[in-house]
């Protein structure tokens, strides 16, 4: 267990399956209390935090939250507080996908205002409302960390993913702007940018199968990526060894975006 980490804790968005669950284990792990949101089911969030509690031994606690109403992030904040005497780290998380996306997902002459304003929405606003009331507190208890996750589609051409790879390239930028005015509170702010990870929202593609392959292909290591791998790098930027990391997008692609 990490002593540095240890009574702190995380708020994410988005911890019920995938690279969010995989982050709630890492840090629990790590003895950091853990409030996450979930959008529909709350059983399966529940089970996830009687778990995590029984295991490690920290505060774990899921509220119901909806990614496309982010200005709502300060409602959900209050709750928190009353749960957590404090926030140390934020993982900007949950994503939409489905109906949600129609009209965002597809080739560039399919794209319609809504489903881009959508993936904006779910993905830039709500980095922007998520970590404004996360860096509130963080004020209070001397600093913390902030990452957004993000994606390789905003560098390499991924089929049918201009609306979300532009998303990626515009929440990167934001985080360099957060991060540039939030340093002098001791709040650093990064980005993880995974390559195509094996999750449901990958499986929600029309072409799962065929991304799949041509990852394992590509990649050097010859293999897809996990929720794990990026769980692992989202941790690390929270924790004093990335001390004087702030304002970079940390690419994590098993090598895909060079070849």
């Amino acid at each position: 267990m990490n002593s540095f980490m240890k009574g702190k804790t995380l708020v994410i968005s988005g911890g019920t399956k995938g690279i969010g669950k995989e982050c709630v284990y890492k840090f629990a792990q790590n003895g950091v209390n853990v409030a996450f949101t979930y959008n529909s089911n709350a059983d399966v969030a529940n089970d996830i935090c009687s778990d995590v509690e029984t295991k490690f031994g920290v505060k774990c606690k899921a509220y119901p939250f909806n990614i496309l109403e982010p200005e709502k992030y300060s409602e959900l904040f209050e709750e928190i507080d009353k749960d957590f005497d404090r926030v140390d780290f934020f993982i900007s998380n949950a994503m939409i996908y489905g109906r949600a996306v129609v009209g965002g997902y597809g080739k560039f002459m399919k794209l319609k205002p809504r489903g881009l304003n959508n993936i904006y929405t779910a993905t830039v606003n709500a980095f922007v409302c998520g970590a404004q009331q996360a860096a509130k507190r963080m004020q209070k208890v001397g600093g913390g960390a902030i990452v957004s996750l993000s994606s390789t589609g905003n560098l390499v051409y991924i089929e049918n993913y201009s609306g979300h790879g532009t998303n990626k390239a515009a929440v990167e930028a934001m985080v360099r702007y957060a991060a540039t005015e939030l340093g002098e509170f001791n709040i650093r702010v990064n980005a993880v940018s995974g390559g195509p990870i094996d999750t449901d929202a990958l499986k929600a593609f029309t072409n799962y199968e065929e991304v799949k392959q041509k990852t394992t292909e590509l990649s050097p290591l010859n293999r897809m990526g996990q929720p794990e791998d990026l769980a692992q790098s989202c941790y690390f930027l929270c924790t004093q060894d990335a001390s004087w990391v702030t304002g970079h997008t940390l690419i994590v692609d098993g090598g895909t975006t060079f070849r």
